[in-house]
């Protein structure tokens, strides 16, 4: 039977970090091949064709992070009863998990197909970029149930202790994404469709692989009586997904504006524009990586009840954040113009980009410290402070951006980011501490009440 591991018992720096690595890798392994697929299509279709793919990043995110914000969500509940060793309740909340994200996908795969082009429209496309940016729309769309699969998978893993399963799913379905990728593109001269099939064909892999583990788990043995419906974990599983999963729906229409007012400026800033965020999404992977440390160590000690326990670890989760930001955002502030050539060769598009990245890297501690802070606010099963905060990120992104674009250019997106980041941290941080305190005193009450009555 496969292992999981308590994170309610040990030394909580060795468990976090042992935890925390292999899972480090697994994000940074999609990122990277994220970044393969931008440099193949980018070198191997031209500059139009990554443009249309890096057009979609935003509508991707609004369906893909909604579908994650579900399952980040649900895997809370698992993991807060794997913590209090209710494993009737986490074999429930996984079965029930499952079915409704197999209602959602068909749901978010038919909506998201009727209204692409619509949506791309509505986004100033140009037309340059408007076949291709459907083409592969289509294709990524219509394999969105592998991707759902995958997310949730990997999340119950997670919440289970488990980062290891999903970083070797990840190494294998990455091999598989860059090679149909070169075959696709290079070979078969597909066009961007090849890039969308490699993707959706990696993805099948990786839920395939988490998929098999979470069925060798002993304590996850899922019977078909665990399926039965239950409207009271049914409530409970949406109460914790829905508002994650809105919270990244309304970041990504934040980030939806922003690429209007890209897509505004011409062809070259949209696919500037692209090659950084591909950049600004793989440097945040570290801290991205601590807040899912954080949110799976908080969710377990949560249900635990072990609460001194939840500030150790926001403090070794602090420190992976501060570590990450202090390297990465050097590298972006002194390197630009080396990390925008890895995937542009146009020397007006490599101009573009040295204005974004160095002004994101300064300010990149703030989207550092946001994953662990909101993440540890999810963990408790608070979850409304996070989506109160996708408000305030794309409050400030649509604000900031509408009132400097005339005056600044290009950089007012990278301004608006960073207002973004810092917003949305002081509000999740302010709500992570009064949630932790309250804790800590209540326990400390009780502690007392026992020593009096003794």
């Amino acid at each position: 039977m496969a292992k999981v591991n308590d994170l309610t018992q040990g030394k909580v720096s060795s468990l976090i970090l042992k935890f925390y690595f292999p899972m480090l890798l697994t994000n940074m392994l999609q990122q990277m091949y994220n970044i393969a697929d931008t440099a193949i299509v980018g070198n191997g279709l031209g500059d139009n064709a990554l443009a249309a793919v890096g057009n979609m990043s935003s509508l991707t995110f609004l369906i893909f992070g909604f579908s994650m914000g579900l399952a980040n969500g649900f895997s809370v509940i698992a993991a807060q009863s794997f913590g209090a060793k209710n494993y009737e309740k986490l074999r429930r909340s996984v079965a029930s998990s499952a079915l409704l994200c197999f209602i959602i996908a068909i749901i978010l795969t038919t909506l998201s197909m009727v209204s692409l082009k619509p949506v791309l429209r509505m986004l100033r496309t140009d037309d340059a970029i408007m076949h291709d940016g459907l083409v592969y729309g289509y294709f990524v769309f219509g394999g969105l149930i592998a991707t759902i699969a995958y997310n949730l998978c990997s999340c119950i893993l997670r919440a289970l202790g488990d980062s290891k399963t999903p970083f070797i799913a990840i190494i294998i379905s990455t091999i598989v994404n860059i090679i149909l990728d070169t075959f696709c593109i290079f070979v078969l001269k597909t066009g961007v469709e090849g890039a969308a099939i490699a993707t959706i064909l990696s993805q099948v892999v990786s839920a395939y692989i988490c998929w098999r583990r979470i069925r060798n788990i002993d304590v996850l043995d899922i019977t078909k009586a665990d399926f039965q419906g239950n409207k009271a974990l049914y409530r409970e599983l949406f109460k914790n997904g829905l508002p994650m999963a809105l919270m990244n729906s309304i970041t990504a229409v934040g980030c939806m504006v922003i690429q209007y007012f890209v897509n505004g400026l011409g062809v070259a800033y949209t696919t500037a524009y692209s090659a950084c965020s591909k950049f600004i999404n793989l440097f945040m992977q570290p801290a991205c990586t601590a807040g899912f440390a954080m949110s799976a160590f908080t969710s377990q000690n949560y249900g635990a009840g072990r609460f001194d326990r939840i500030r150790e670890g926001l403090h070794v989760c602090i420190a992976i954040a501060t570590a990450a930001y202090v390297l990465l955002g050097t590298v972006m502030v002194f390197f630009p113009e080396a990390l925008a050539r890895i995937m542009v060769n146009n020397a007006e598009t490599v101009s573009i980009a040295k204005t974004y990245l160095p002004i994101c890297g300064i300010f990149l501690f703030g989207v550092d410290y946001l994953f662990v802070f909101r993440n540890g606010c999810q963990g408790f099963g608070k979850p409304l402070v996070p989506m109160i905060s996708g408000i305030v990120e794309m409050a400030l992104r649509i604000s900031v951006i509408a009132l400097f674009i005339p005056v600044l250019g290009f950089s007012a997106t990278a301004y608006a980011e960073a207002s973004a980041w810092i917003g949305a941290l002081l509000l999740n941080m302010s709500a992570f501490e009064y949630t932790l305190n309250k804790n800590l005193g209540h326990k400390s009450i009780r502690r007392n009440e026992i020593k009096t009555a003794a």
